[in-house]
Protein backbone atom coordinates (compact mmCIF):
# COMPACT_ATOMS: atom_id res chain seq x y z
CA UNK A 1 0.00 0.00 0.00
CA UNK A 2 1.31 3.41 -0.94
CA UNK A 3 1.66 6.13 1.67
CA UNK A 4 1.25 9.04 -0.72
CA UNK A 5 -1.40 10.56 -2.96
CA UNK A 6 -0.94 11.23 -6.65
CA UNK A 7 -1.64 14.56 -8.31
CA UNK A 8 -2.25 14.47 -12.05
CA UNK A 9 -1.59 17.86 -13.62
CA UNK A 10 -1.37 19.43 -17.08
CA UNK A 11 2.34 19.37 -17.88
CA UNK A 12 1.95 22.02 -20.59
CA UNK A 13 0.13 24.59 -18.44
CA UNK A 14 2.21 27.30 -16.76
CA UNK A 15 -0.34 27.74 -13.95
CA UNK A 16 -0.30 23.99 -13.31
CA UNK A 17 3.50 23.93 -13.31
CA UNK A 18 3.60 26.77 -10.77
CA UNK A 19 0.97 24.95 -8.71
CA UNK A 20 3.15 21.82 -8.58
CA UNK A 21 6.10 23.91 -7.38
CA UNK A 22 3.84 25.57 -4.80
CA UNK A 23 2.68 22.15 -3.52
CA UNK A 24 6.22 20.71 -3.38
CA UNK A 25 7.40 23.71 -1.35
CA UNK A 26 4.58 23.21 1.17
CA UNK A 27 4.69 19.41 1.39
CA UNK A 28 7.64 18.67 3.69
CA UNK A 29 6.31 15.19 4.53
CA UNK A 30 6.18 14.31 0.83
CA UNK A 31 2.53 13.27 0.95
CA UNK A 32 2.14 13.94 -2.77
CA UNK A 33 3.70 12.54 -5.93
CA UNK A 34 3.04 13.92 -9.38
CA UNK A 35 2.40 12.81 -12.94
CA UNK A 36 1.65 14.85 -16.01
CA UNK A 37 -1.66 14.04 -17.70
CA UNK A 38 0.30 13.85 -20.96
CA UNK A 39 2.57 11.07 -19.66
CA UNK A 40 1.84 7.37 -20.03
CA UNK A 41 1.47 7.01 -16.27
CA UNK A 42 -0.93 9.97 -16.22
CA UNK A 43 -3.06 8.56 -19.01
CA UNK A 44 -3.19 5.14 -17.33
CA UNK A 45 -4.24 6.64 -14.00
CA UNK A 46 -6.90 8.86 -15.59
CA UNK A 47 -8.40 5.76 -17.22
CA UNK A 48 -8.37 3.95 -13.86
CA UNK A 49 -10.38 6.88 -12.50
CA UNK A 50 -12.90 6.52 -15.31
CA UNK A 51 -11.74 9.61 -17.17
CA UNK A 52 -10.86 10.18 -20.81
CA UNK A 53 -7.12 10.86 -21.08
CA UNK A 54 -7.66 12.70 -24.37
CA UNK A 55 -10.17 15.13 -22.84
CA UNK A 56 -8.93 16.17 -19.41
CA UNK A 57 -10.35 19.44 -18.10
CA UNK A 58 -9.50 19.11 -14.42
CA UNK A 59 -6.73 18.20 -12.05
CA UNK A 60 -7.00 14.75 -10.45
CA UNK A 61 -6.02 13.67 -6.96
CA UNK A 62 -5.77 9.94 -6.37
CA UNK A 63 -5.75 8.81 -2.75
CA UNK A 64 -5.83 5.05 -2.28
CA UNK A 65 -8.66 3.84 -4.49
CA UNK A 66 -10.46 7.21 -4.57
CA UNK A 67 -10.22 9.78 -7.34
CA UNK A 68 -11.06 13.43 -6.76
CA UNK A 69 -11.46 16.06 -9.46
CA UNK A 70 -11.44 19.82 -9.87
CA UNK A 71 -12.13 21.90 -6.76
CA UNK A 72 -12.50 18.84 -4.52
CA UNK A 73 -9.01 17.69 -5.57
CA UNK A 74 -7.59 21.18 -4.98
CA UNK A 75 -9.14 21.43 -1.51
CA UNK A 76 -7.97 17.95 -0.50
CA UNK A 77 -4.46 18.88 -1.65
CA UNK A 78 -4.63 22.08 0.45
CA UNK A 79 -5.65 19.94 3.44
CA UNK A 80 -2.40 17.96 3.08
CA UNK A 81 -0.09 20.98 2.92
CA UNK A 82 1.69 22.77 5.73
CA UNK A 83 -0.14 25.36 7.81
CA UNK A 84 -2.14 27.59 6.99
CA UNK A 85 -3.25 25.95 3.72
CA UNK A 86 -5.51 23.31 5.36
CA UNK A 87 -7.77 26.21 6.37
CA UNK A 88 -8.92 26.41 2.74
CA UNK A 89 -10.19 22.86 2.96
CA UNK A 90 -11.99 23.35 6.27
CA UNK A 91 -13.66 26.60 5.17
CA UNK A 92 -14.63 25.73 1.58
CA UNK A 93 -15.35 21.98 1.54
CA UNK A 94 -18.88 22.63 2.83
CA UNK A 95 -19.78 24.52 -0.35
CA UNK A 96 -21.37 22.03 -2.78
CA UNK A 97 -18.97 20.97 -5.56
CA UNK A 98 -21.25 22.19 -8.34
CA UNK A 99 -20.89 25.71 -6.94
CA UNK A 100 -17.14 25.46 -6.18
CA UNK A 101 -16.44 24.06 -9.62
CA UNK A 102 -17.92 27.06 -11.42
CA UNK A 103 -14.86 29.14 -10.53
CA UNK A 104 -12.53 26.17 -11.02
CA UNK A 105 -13.71 25.55 -14.57
CA UNK A 106 -13.68 29.23 -15.51
CA UNK A 107 -9.98 29.31 -14.62
CA UNK A 108 -9.41 25.91 -16.23
CA UNK A 109 -10.84 27.01 -19.58
CA UNK A 110 -8.79 30.22 -19.72
CA UNK A 111 -5.58 29.13 -17.98
CA UNK A 112 -3.41 28.78 -21.10
CA UNK A 113 -4.50 32.15 -22.42
CA UNK A 114 -4.08 33.87 -19.05
CA UNK A 115 -0.94 32.13 -17.77
CA UNK A 116 0.71 30.76 -20.93
CA UNK A 117 2.28 27.40 -21.60
CA UNK A 118 5.44 25.93 -20.14
CA UNK A 119 8.42 26.53 -22.42
CA UNK A 120 11.11 24.79 -20.42
CA UNK A 121 11.33 21.68 -18.29
CA UNK A 122 12.12 21.84 -14.62
CA UNK A 123 15.65 20.86 -13.62
CA UNK A 124 15.30 17.61 -11.72
CA UNK A 125 17.32 17.01 -8.62
CA UNK A 126 17.34 13.48 -7.22
CA UNK A 127 14.99 14.65 -4.45
CA UNK A 128 12.53 16.07 -6.98
CA UNK A 129 12.84 13.15 -9.36
CA UNK A 130 11.46 10.74 -6.77
CA UNK A 131 8.33 12.92 -6.50
CA UNK A 132 7.40 12.42 -10.18
CA UNK A 133 6.00 9.09 -11.34
CA UNK A 134 7.35 7.59 -14.52
CA UNK A 135 5.92 4.07 -14.59
CA UNK A 136 2.22 3.26 -15.12
CA UNK A 137 2.27 0.18 -12.87
CA UNK A 138 2.26 1.95 -9.54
Amino acid sequence: MQNYSIILFDGECNLCDKSVTFIIDRDPKKKFKFASIQSEVGKTLIQKCGGDPDNVTAMYLITGEKCYLASTAALRIAKGLSWPWPLLYYTLIFIPPFIRNIGYFIISKTRSRLFGKVNTCRIMTSDLEERFLSHPNI
